[in-house]
């Protein structure tokens, strides 16, 4: 007797399918283009989840870098000054530092400058 699978691979298709729902043209409603679709979309996120940590530890460099230079500092020195001073705040942190707190942020580059 022939096995159909009904259940298990409509459940199968219908979950591409609710995971292809917004796509435009056939990608949203015919299975075999939807499915190719989402595995490219899912292959996208994956490898942009990590690409969006480099852009961001990129953008608090560049930050941390014209804050510095306001306060008459390098990027590369104040980092090592602070690795010298054993003060362990994340660039993303000094970032916010920079943006939102001016004066914080010259404090901390002076504790850098002395070390």
């Amino acid at each position: 007797m022939r096995v159909k699978k009904g259940v298990k691979a409509r459940r199968r298709r219908n979950r591409i399918l609710k995971l292809a729902k917004g796509y435009r043209g056939r990608r949203k409603n015919c299975y075999k283009r939807a499915n190719q679709a989402v595995e490219r979309a899912l292959d996208y996120a994956s490898r942009d989840r990590a690409a969006k940590k480099r852009n961001f530890r990129a953008l608090w460099i560049v930050r941390i870098n014209a804050a510095a230079r306001a306060v008459g500092l390098s990027y590369s020195r104040l980092i090592a000054g602070l690795a010298k001073a054993k003060v362990a705040i994340d660039r993303k942190i000094l970032a916010d530092l920079a943006v939102a707190d001016p004066a914080g942020f010259a404090a901390v580059a002076n504790i850098a400058r002395a070390a």
